[in-house]
């Protein structure tokens, strides 16, 4: 598989590009202290992960946890800024790392295009003011495919262990990088120029497997959690009689959500590159190799039962190195109007959330609803604890749990918790549902205990008093009221 850039054609990107994607990268970090996006559940549980460093989490692979452990305790807190910062530079780095690799396989122009659309993807404008496992998984899922053309390329051994350990570090942040397995192994059996040395194959992979060894080892010793949690999200698969059916709206969703996703010029130049299939040059051919099935096998799993818009996200990447160059050959209005709806929406979501408590378009509901009264919840449930003079608080919502721990535990917070106060989760029988009850279940104790649920009706105990209900007219838990009730040290005790 040669290459298709001469060595001159490929020069002085690199500066244009850095400009670039750090100028969009830094709008982004001074945007984000003037955010009013709450830290949302998920960011709060990736950041209590790394509270406790492990090879695995309940649900995700550790590596996530890990970087926010780094990032908070080189800053010395653990603010929401510090929570989302390195998502914008993770960003930054793979669009770089893109550029890197149409720079070698065709030239500058190219390169400058796929970096520009890469960092301007919604995609990635969501994903750089959100931190998330699929911003962490990028940067080296990113190099893991600039190494492997270079083993195809070059034949060389020391770019397939690069291969493999960027691709183990890249499930290592999320198991989506698995995909690029199946990719390789798809695109070496239709293509000659995509068949590695029988070495090479077997140096990145074993290499791949070291990197992610001590997660394997650890859900071994932990019952399978994060395999088992996703199982859970492909459900059918444990029982495809009973739960496996057509869901033709679910695919059209998920299907219709990508033109969002990936901007609907990027998709629409991806399709018609893979309708020329047989017309493609062999790099953009291998290039689809790594994009289509993984967009196919997600597109299975929506018609089956459901699937999230950012579920193809892995897709992403070579599919910025097809769609930018096709669009930038179709001419100067097909690229620049892709870019210029790329840059429209990199600089409005920003601005968005800094006016996320109350942004609307009918003056009755929040845009970004989702994303605030958290920590109003949390200080109101603060605030009852202390009024009813206890200091345990005991809650059966994960999204309450996660905000609660997030401000009794983190350094620099908003809204910090009262000293003293301790949180749990409510015991459950089973398997756990969630992080907090498979670590912070309730063990029991002496006096009351403020319980906070979201169920409806009393708890299962005697002696328990309803102290009243949280329902805001607004924000996260609008439509999910959560009912207030001391009960006994011992209401779930076996």
């Amino acid at each position: 598989m040669p290459r298709s850039a001469m060595p001159e054609a490929r020069r002085g990107w690199f500066g244009p590009a850095v400009a670039l994607v750090g100028a969009v990268v830094l709008f982004r970090l001074a945007l984000l202290p003037f955010a009013e996006a709450e830290v949302f559940v998920d960011e709060a549980q990736y950041w209590l992960w790394g509270q406790s460093i492990e090879f695995g989490y309940y649900s995700k692979p550790p590596l996530i946890g890990w970087v926010l452990r780094a990032v908070t305790e080189l800053a010395g807190s653990d603010s929401a800024f510090w929570l989302r910062a390195p998502a914008a530079v993770f960003h930054g780095a793979t669009a770089l790392i893109l550029g890197g690799l149409a720079a070698e396989l065709w030239g500058r122009r190219e390169a400058l295009a796929v970096a520009a659309t890469y960092i301007t993807l919604p995609l990635v404008s969501v994903g750089s003011f959100l931190i998330s496992t699929d911003t962490i998984m990028f940067p080296f899922l990113a190099v893991a495919l600039w190494a492997w053309v270079r083993v195809l390329h070059e034949k060389s051994g020391g770019a397939a262990v690069l291969a493999g350990v960027a691709l183990g570090a890249a499930v290592m942040a999320k198991y989506a990088g698995v995909y690029y397995v199946l990719c390789a192994a798809l695109a070496a059996l239709a293509m000659p120029a995509a068949r590695p040395a029988p070495r090479h194959a077997v140096m990145a992979l074993v290499a791949a497997i070291v990197v992610i060894s001590p997660n394997i080892l650890w859900n071994i010793q932990n019952g399978l959690s994060t395999f088992e949690h996703t199982m859970d999200n492909a459900d059918w698969v444990r029982d495809p009689g009973a739960k496996a059916a057509l869901n033709w709206g679910s695919l059209g969703e998920f299907f219709g959500s990508q033109f969002i996703v990936f901007g609907p010029l990027c998709l629409g130049a991806l399709i018609w590159a893979v309708a020329r299939w047989k017309r493609q040059e062999e790099a953009t051919r291998l290039l689809l190799w790594f994009a289509v099935p993984i967009v196919l096998l997600v597109c299975g799993q929506a018609l089956l039962s459901k699937a999230y818009a950012n579920w193809a996200a892995a897709a992403y990447l070579a599919a910025s190195l097809v769609a930018a160059p096709a669009l930038l050959r179709a001419g100067r209005l097909w690229i620049g109007a892709s870019l210029a709806i790329g840059a429209a929406f990199a600089v409005i979501l920003p601005l968005a959330t800094t006016q996320a408590s109350h942004l609307s378009l009918d003056g009755k509901t929040l845009l970004l609803g989702r994303y605030v009264g958290r920590e109003a919840m949390s200080t109101q449930v603060f605030e009852l604890a202390k009024m009813a003079g206890v200091s345990t608080v005991v809650a059966d919502d994960r999204d309450v749990l996660a905000d609660l721990v997030y401000r009794v535990q983190g350094q620099g917070v908003s809204s910090p918790a009262p000293e003293g106060v301790a949180v749990f989760a409510k015991p459950q029988p089973g398997r756990p549902p969630n992080h907090y009850v498979q670590h912070m279940s309730y063990p029991g104790g002496a006096g009351e205990v403020l319980f906070v649920t979201a169920q409806a009706g009393p708890p299962a105990c005697e002696g328990a008093r309803e102290i009243g209900t949280l329902q805001p007219t607004q924000g996260a838990y609008r439509k999910r009221p959560q009912a207030v009730w001391l009960v006994p040290g011992d209401c779930w005790a076996d």
